[in-house]
C-alpha cells in the first residue's frame, strides 16, 4: 500500500468537476451536507486518502450529487496497483448489483407505457409453463411460481434464495411462499430479465442501450464486456491485497453483469433524481417502501434474524432499490457487492442530494458508514444492516 503522499499526487491529476457558470466555480469549493452545513472539497480528499490508507484500500471512486445534479467526481489511486496505473474517472468498473438498479430504471418504463403490469403473474406473459423454461425445470413439483410477479421480483419477495448455486444441490427452489417477506434474490431479477426479453423481443443489451445508456450518453457502460473497456479498466483486490482475475462477462445479466465507470453511473443517478424518462407516478412508484425490511442483516445467517433495530428508520424495499425515512425524508440507495468491489449509492428525495462510491477493493465497504457521515451528513444509512462495519470498529 502507497503512502498517502503518493496517492495525494495521484488525485490531483484525476478530479472531474461537472462544468458550471464562472460565478458558481468559486462556491463549489465546498460541498453542502444534508443539516445545510458544508465541508470542503480538500477536506473531502484528505479524509478520502487517509481512509485508504488506513483501511488498505488500492483504488475509490466518488461523486457528490446537488440539486439532483453531478456536482463533483473524483478518482483516486490504483485501478492496477502492480502496473501502478491510476484510477480515473473514465475508468471502467465491475458495478455488481448496481446493475439492478438500471434494470428497474428500465422496467418502469415498460411500465408507464402499458407493456408490462407489475401485479400480473409473470408465466402469463411466457406463453408456456415457467418449469417448460430453460433453466427453471426445478419448480416442476412447486407450483408456486405461478404466483410470481413484476412486483416481487423487484421487491425481493420472490421467495428465491439469492443464487440457486448457493444451494448444497444447486437446484433452484423456494425458501418461502412468494410475496410473504423480503430475502434479497438475483434469481428473481434473472426472471423478470426473461420476461421482459419475452415482452419486448429484445435482449437486456439491446434494450439497455435503446432505454438508457444512449440515452444518457453512459458511453463507458454496458452489460457486457466491450473492447473500449480494455484500455482503462479496475482490477479487484482481496482484504490481503491479492488480484482477483479480471471477469470479462459476455451474458447480459439484469441481476449484475455491467461495467460502468463512476462518471456514468452518477450520470445515471442524476437521471433517477430528476425523474428523467419516467413519469411522476412511475418514480413515485419504483423509490417507495413496499415491503419493510426486518431483518438484522441483508446477507448471511442474520438474514432472517428479526429486529427491531431499523423500525425507527421504516427500512424497507421499492421497486429496485431500498429506501428508509431519514430527519431529512425519504431517501432510496443501492449497492453492489462481489469479491474484490464494492459500491454504494444514496439518494436523498427532497434535499436533492446523493453520494456515489465505487471501489476496486473488497476493504472499501470498511469506509462507507464514515464517508457517508462525514461527506453527505447522512447519519441514518443502515450500516449495521448492510454489513459497513468500520475498520477501526470497536463498538457493539
Amino acid at each position: 500500500m502507497h503512502t498517502i503522499l503518493r496517492l495525494w499526487k495521484l488525485l490531483l491529476a484525476f478530479t472531474l468537476v461537472l462544468p458550471m457558470a464562472p460565478a458558481a466555480q468559486a462556491q463549489k469549493a465546498t460541498i453542502e451536507r444534508l443539516d445545510g452545513s458544508r465541508i470542503s472539497v480538500p477536506e473531502i480528499e484528505r479524509l478520502v486518502l487517509a481512509l485508504m490508507d488506513s483501511a488498505q484500500v488500492p483504488g475509490l471512486a466518488l461523486a457528490v450529487l446537488e440539486d439532483n445534479k453531478v456536482q463533483y467526481v473524483k478518482t483516486f489511486g490504483y485501478r492496477n496497483v502492480q502496473k501502478r496505473l491510476p484510477l480515473e474517472p473514465q475508468t471502467a468498473m465491475y458495478a455488481a448489483s448496481f446493475s439492478k438498479a438500471v434494470f428497474a430504471y428500465l422496467v418502469m418504463q415498460l411500465v408507464q407505457e402499458g407493456a408490462l403490469d407489475l401485479d400480473k403473474p409473470l408465466y402469463q406473459y411466457l406463453g408456456k409453463l415457467l418449469p417448460e423454461i430453460k433453466g427453471y425445470q426445478d419448480l416442476a413439483t412447486d407450483e408456486r411460481w405461478k404466483q410470481i410477479t413484476a412486483r416481487m421480483a423487484l421487491t425481493h419477495t420472490t421467495g428465491f434464495p439469492n443464487w440457486r448455486w448457493f444451494e448444497p444441490d444447486e437446484k433452484l427452489r423456494f425458501k418461502f411462499a412468494p410475496g410473504t417477506k423480503y430475502w434479497y434474490s438475483g434469481e428473481g431479477i434473472q426472471l423478470l430479465q426473461v420476461v421482459v426479453e419475452k415482452i419486448t423481443r429484445k435482449g437486456l443489451l439491446q434494450l439497455s442501450e435503446e432505454r438508457v445508456f444512449k440515452p444518457l450518453k453512459m458511453t463507458r457502460t454496458s452489460y457486457i464486456w466491450q473492447p473500449a473497456f480494455e484500455l482503462s479498466h479496475a482490477i479487484g483486490y482481496m482484504e490481503d491485497g491479492k488480484a482477483v482475475p479480471k471477469e470479462k462477462r459476455d451474458e447480459a445479466q439484469a441481476a449484475g453483469s455491467m461495467e460502468t465507470t463512476i462518471t456514468d453511473y452518477a450520470t445515471f443517478m442524476a437521471a433517477v433524481m430528476q425523474g428523467k424518462d419516467l413519469t411522476p407516478k412511475a418514480k413515485q412508484e419504483m423509490v417507495r417502501a413496499q415491503v419493510a425490511i426486518p431483518f438484522k442483516a441483508q446477507f448471511g445467517p442474520l438474514a432472517t434474524v428479526a429486529t427491531d433495530e431499523n423500525k425507527a428508520i421504516k427500512l424497507a424495499y421499492g421497486l429496485g432499490w431500498g429506501v428508509f425515512e431519514s430527519p431529512y425524508g425519504p431517501a432510496y440507495f443501492k449497492e453492489g457487492h462481489d469479491d474484490g468491489w464494492e459500491n454504494h449509492s444514496v439518494a436523498f428525495s427532497d434535499q436533492k442530494k446523493g453520494l456515489v462510491i465505487m471501489s476496486n477493493s473488497s476493504n472499501a465497504d470498511k469506509l462507507f458508514k464514515e464517508l457517508l457521515e462525514k461527506i453527505l451528513g447522512d447519519t441514518a444509512t443502515p450500516w449495521r444492516w448492510e454489513n459497513y462495519v468500520p475498520y477501526n470498529y470497536s463498538g457493539k
